[in-house]
């Protein structure tokens, strides 16, 4: 396995990207959610990048515009169709032995990855997808608090300040009838069903259990019989170990499919 960094040009601005070579014939691109620099929160996604690196997977990584050491303006997710096929374009030319290519995306990054129907990825690892409509992320989504409050009268100590009147039964009925009028499927979701509806490739969507955005994903997104895998447990970005080591067993296990 070898490291480096080089830059490639997108619309004017110079991005900045890293590879993980290997000898692999199935590569996999990473792409940065929100405002992430391509090393990932607390460096996950270098270590994600030499872990599959070591198993013979070719990773390419890069910041987009205006994010990390990469120029240009930032246009969010929405924006980033160029540097994604900017990105996939480059690791093409720099990794010719790759023939397959897997693109993994976190929140945004896995929303703008199937707005744009992987942009040229023979398969998609999308986690926890991104979609809220503008405004909308403030509000809980009902399945969290459906899970919270399942939660607390499974507890003997909340159901006893229940029944003492310690918790106000108005504020529930508040939340419920908050989270209802925020459920259902939304712009976002109905435009990224329809864009995947076209894509031929493998797609496996993972949830993490603990995570506000994956639980809203189910109400706002209309499955139709996409791989859906639920780690119970997990944070947003699968931060424990023994998450870390599921999410990335996934990975492989979709990465061996096109090898």
């Amino acid at each position: 396995m070898t490291r480096r960094h080089l830059t490639f040009p997108c619309e004017g601005a110079s991005l900045v990207g890293t590879l993980d070579n290997a000898t692999g014939t199935a590569g996999l691109l990473i792409v940065s959610g929100g405002n992430e620099v391509r090393s990932g929160a607390f460096a996950g996604q270098a270590r994600l990048a030499a872990s599959l690196a070591s198993r013979g997977y070719p990773v390419f990584r890069f910041d987009r515009r205006g994010v990390g050491d990469s120029s240009g303006t930032n246009a969010g997710f929405h924006g980033s169709r160029s540097d994604i096929e900017a990105a996939v374009e480059t690791f093409r030319r720099e990794c010719s032995h790759v023939s397959r290519l897997v693109a993994f995306g976190n929140c945004d990054a896995a929303s703008a990855l199937m707005l744009w129907q992987g942009c040229g990825a023979h398969a998609l690892v999308l986690a926890n997808p991104w979609t809220f409509d503008e405004g909308q992320a403030e509000t809980t989504p009902s399945t969290a608090l459906k899970a919270r409050y399942r939660q607390k009268l499974g507890n003997p100590r909340e159901l006893a300040r229940l029944l003492t009147g310690k918790v106000s039964l108005r504020g529930v009925a508040r939340d419920l009838g908050k989270a209802r009028k925020a459920s259902g499927l939304t712009r976002l979701g109905a435009e990224m069903a329809e864009r995947m509806a076209s894509f031929r490739g493998d797609t496996r969507i993972l949830l993490a259990g603990r995570d506000r955005t994956a639980q809203a994903f189910r109400s706002h997104y209309p499955l139709a019989g996409e791989t859906v895998l639920l780690r119970e447990g997990a944070d947003h970005a699968f931060s424990e170990p023994a998450d870390r080591d599921w999410l990335e067993q996934q990975i492989v296990g979709l990465l061996e499919c096109q090898s």
